[in-house]
């Protein structure tokens, strides 16, 4: 890749990384600064990897000379904003925001900023001669300012041939003539106002034979935004496999997910490790580990998975290897070693390391034969599965994470990019994510569950993602429990899960399951027990109905919204109980689709979902009319004027009723 990246979008004091891409360990590399702000004071090394920290708003454009020739990046920093920290919550890896000493209690935090950033979308059209790309602004949602208060900014990429000569700006549209467009060109912006930038937005323009093709580049694979998500736990899912055996046995249990309703498989890591059950202390990023079973048997893993019309996530750990990495092994306290500064140091003569973590050693992004290392491990994987779920993004330089979408993305352009971040973090939306794991809906689901929260927050949560400055078009990737945390049924107890299930299916986002939940799994890494005498059938059947009718619905899909609902619970314990609307995306609030009510309850354009979480069933009045029937079982309802609430009712009604109301809570991603 002969370049080094897109324009970097920050605010006075982020720190930006400046380095080569595609980088050459034996070449040389020397940055230099192109233009800067009058007065900016910009001191750089003769490192290849650079720490760039603006003092100054303004346009800095920094040049790379490499062996492939002169490369330019573009930094466009504005003032401080405030509150876009990346500090990690301490915690496990995929862990919760528990607040220490308060067993059970979660934090609600987003991970965002509270100034109020606001938000862009970018589209594209071809107008005769002349390609728009149109912008459209909106202030945070707790704003008093209206959108028109908004500016937008445009900035062209470097590593494509249009110049600013080449279009005109006028507003919120730029316009590029068709035939200034050779190959691809792509075109990024922010929304600007007084609480700060947006996270940015892109689109490509490409020549066609038959003209121009306009592309949003942000957008997350088609294929994984309405997906039901599965977790498997390599080492303890098929705990009965031989050694050697494993992967050939997770096979052969493909046709369990395939009737719960499964549409991507995320597997723990599955290359060699060090002893620990869990894989993640890596110590060769190339060969599948042999307690598993051997590439063969994860290649045919993932071409059974096809067969069935299921995709595949590699989960992809770059921040570390184990300390038993024949290259730490070398380096530890060796500094002669030529692994020596693949790793970061402690003064004690330690790897640096998070949370106390005593089997890892944190990898030195700064040093090229890491990155080098790294992206020929991408380069090996990425061209047998269909995305990577990102072990410990925030712990990787942002600037690794772009380059590693750009090279997959080549590859495959709907491979996709799951960021396990905790809190998660609006800007990781802005070229290198395409869903994010919804850590604020999982914590309050568990304070919900605990007794800790009242239902309704789920809703709160839900918000937050746009009061963090998400734009509307990222996705989310909905969860009750994973492989780090205690299961919610042990947590919260059976009632809780049921419903929790059911908020699962029906909040925007898309669900993620982990390996036996389904089944009433009480441990959180023991292994999966199969036997049907011990498994919770009646639980798994509450999955494979809910999951059956994310799936079919047309007011649950992703890109449709979601509405507060006034509603009484006359019987019952009002805390534990919530209400909330789903509209389809293609019926919203101007009045597209139709307001007639389908003649089959799961093929609603609209409904109505009500969640218990307590023991017992509730008793609820809405003032919504809602058909009589129950899309989750399918049963007829004598009474909707008084609703009987066992754990989830999911109730279609007509989008007209949605459209008399206040604004929508929001999107469905």
């Amino acid at each position: 890749m002969d370049h080094v990246g897109p324009p970097r979008f920050v605010s006075v004091g982020d720190t930006v990384e400046l380095a080569p891409w595609d980088p050459d360990p034996a070449a040389a590399y020397s940055w230099a600064v192109a233009s800067a702000p009058a007065d900016a004071a910009v001191s750089l090394t003769d490192d290849p990897v650079q720490a760039f920290e603006p003092t100054t708003p303004g346009e800095y454009v920094f040049a790379l000379e490499g062996p492939t020739g002169t490369h330019h990046q573009t930094v466009r920093c504005f003032p401080d904003s405030g509150g876009r920290a990346r500090t990690p919550h301490e915690g496990s890896s995929g862990g919760a925001l528990r607040t220490e000493g308060e067993a059970g209690h979660y934090e609600h935090g987003h991970g965002g900023d509270d100034e109020g950033r606001p938000r862009v979308r970018l589209d594209g059209r071809v107008d005769g001669d002349t390609v728009v790309v149109a912008a459209t602004p909106h202030t945070h949602p707790d704003s008093a300012a209206s959108d028109a208060a908004l500016d937008v900014e445009f900035v062209l990429d470097d590593r494509d041939t249009l110049t600013s000569d080449d279009v005109s700006v006028d507003g919120r549209e730029l316009r590029v003539p068709v035939d200034r467009i050779e190959g691809r060109e792509r075109v990024h912006a922010v929304a600007v106002g007084e609480s700060g930038h947006s996270v940015a937005d892109a689109v490509a323009l490409e020549r066609e034979e038959t003209g121009v093709a306009v592309t949003r580049l942000y957008d997350a694979p088609a294929w994984a935004t309405d997906a039901v998500y599965y977790e498997v736990y390599v080492r303890t899912f098929a705990p009965d496999a031989e050694h050697g055996a494993t992967l050939e046995a997770i096979t052969e249990r493909l046709d369990h997910l395939e009737s719960l309703g499964v549409d991507v498989i995320w597997l723990t890591p599955v290359l060699e490790s060090d002893d620990a059950p869990h894989g993640y202390n890596i110590t060769d990023f190339f060969a599948v580990a042999p307690d598993l079973g051997e590439r063969e048997d994860y290649e045919r893993l993932v071409a059974e998975a096809h067969d069935r019309d299921m995709r595949v996530l590699f989960d992809l750990v770059m921040n570390h290897s184990g300390r038993e990495h024949p290259f730490f092994e070398d380096a530890y306290r060796n500094p002669e070693s030529p692994y020596y500064d693949w790793y970061e140091w402690q003064a004690s003569g330690e790897p640096e390391t998070y949370f106390g973590w005593e089997r890892i050693a944190n990898f030195d992004f700064d040093t090229l034969d890491v990155r080098r290392h790294l992206l020929d491990a991408v380069d090996t994987w990425a061209s047998l599965v269909d995305g990577f779920r990102c072990d410990m993004a925030w712990a990787v330089p942002d600037g690794f994470w772009r380059e590693v979408r750009a090279r997959v993305k080549a590859h495959d352009g709907d491979f996709l990019l799951l960021d396990e971040t905790i809190p998660y973090i609006p800007d990781f939306h802005e070229g290198m994510f395409d869903v994010h794991f919804d850590s604020t809906t999982y914590a309050t689901l568990r304070s919900v569950g605990c007794g800790e929260a009242p239902a309704s927050a789920l809703l709160d949560a839900v918000e937050s993602r746009r009061e963090s400055a998400f734009p509307d078009h990222a996705r989310f990737l909905l969860y009750a429990e994973n492989h780090d945390e205690v299961r919610y049924r042990v947590e919260c107890g059976r009632p809780a899960s049921l419903a929790a299930a059911g908020a699962l299916c029906t909040l925007p986002g898309a669900p993620l399951v982990y390996a036996g939940q389904e089944l009433g799994q009480l441990g959180k890494r023991d292994a999966v027990v199969w036997d049907p005498e011990h498994t919770d059938d009646a639980l798994r059947e509450h999955y494979r109905r809910l999951l059956g009718l994310r799936r079919e619905m047309p007011a649950l899909r992703a890109g449709g919204s979601v509405h507060r609902l006034d509603y009484d619970v006359t019987a019952g314990d009002p805390e534990r109980v919530t209400a909330y609307g789903r509209l389809a995306p293609d019926t919203d609030n101007a009045g597209g689709g139709t307001d007639a009510l389908a003649a089959d309850p799961r093929d609603a354009d609209a409904a109505v979902v009500l969640c218990n979480f307590a023991e017992g069933s509730a008793t609820v009045s809405l003032d919504i009319e809602v058909a009589p029937a129950d899309a989750v079982m399918g049963d007829a309802l004598d009474d909707t004027a008084s609703l009987e609430v066992d754990d989830v009712l999911v109730l279609p009604t007509a989008p007209a009723a949605f459209r008399q109301r206040t604004t929508p809570s929001g999107s469905a991603r």
